[in-house]
């Protein structure tokens, strides 16, 4: 493919995946009030304090579009694979099927440990306020923040199908994530101080970068196995032309 068709394509892959987080934000819509009540969970008594007369109607849209996102991701991860796959084998393609139910899976996974580190980190931060001083929890703040940090968890927790995706596209392999072990850590952890609070710089963060760190060690032991059968077939080529 031309460039130009590889922009075509890409333009439409973009069109089908914001249509479809559309449609799913407007029916999240209908439900926003209950999706509030589970994101409200992590405050337990606490009562949220909104200081503008939008605020309710935006905290509205906000929340529907985090479930927007959340329920059109089979069709968007679909319109990813739809466009890298031409640049697949036959086996490539159909062993990329279990790659974006993990992919799917994992992302649950990850928004699914947000929330519950959540609860950990309100009553945390909580704790550090002084007696006489009341804490007046905004409500655009803090859907802000459990959004984004619920959504930045599920897509950090992709880390091992976008890596041997890229393994199979031959962009990666096992040996070079090994070497690369010490810059990936630390990328990790940069990545888990910005997500989680300032006032926590270190429990928090090596919370989040506990599984992460996991993650990544899963993934190289799946890409050496996926770079074996590669290996066999070079080391073959290459007795071949030795003989020849």
């Amino acid at each position: 493919m031309s460039v130009l068709a590889h922009l075509g394509e890409l333009r439409k892959r973009l069109l089908v995946s914001i249509i479809a987080i559309i449609l799913t934000t407007i029916l999240s819509f209908i439900f926003s009030d209950s999706i509030l009540q589970v994101i409200l969970m992590p405050l337990k008594n606490l009562n949220l304090k909104a200081f503008n007369l939008l605020d309710g109607f935006m905290i509205k849209w906000r929340i529907s579009l985090f479930a927007g996102i959340i329920a059109a991701s089979p069709i968007w991860a679909f319109q990813v694979y739809a466009f890298i796959r031409p640049a697949l084998h036959e086996k490539e393609r159909s062993a990329i099927w279990p790659i974006l139910a993990s992919a799917f899976l994992l992302f649950v996974a990850g928004m699914a440990f947000a929330f519950y580190l959540l609860f950990m980190m309100v009553t945390g931060l909580l704790s550090f306020f002084p007696a006489k001083i009341e804490y007046l929890p905004s409500a655009d703040d803090y859907i802000s923040f459990v959004t984004f940090f619920m959504l930045a968890c599920g897509l950090v927790f992709e880390l091992p199908p976008i890596l041997i995706i890229m393994v199979q596209l031959h962009i990666l392999d096992a040996s070079t994530l090994r070497k690369q072990r010490r810059i990936a850590y630390f990328i990790l952890f940069a990545f888990a101080e910005i997500i989680t609070p300032v006032s926590d710089p270190i429990v928090a963060p090596l919370t989040v970068m506990v599984p992460l760190v996991l993650l990544y060690e899963v993934s190289i032991v799946i890409a050496s196995r996926v770079n074996q059968p590669h290996q066999r077939l070079a080391l073959q080529d290459s007795g071949l032309s030795k003989r020849t």
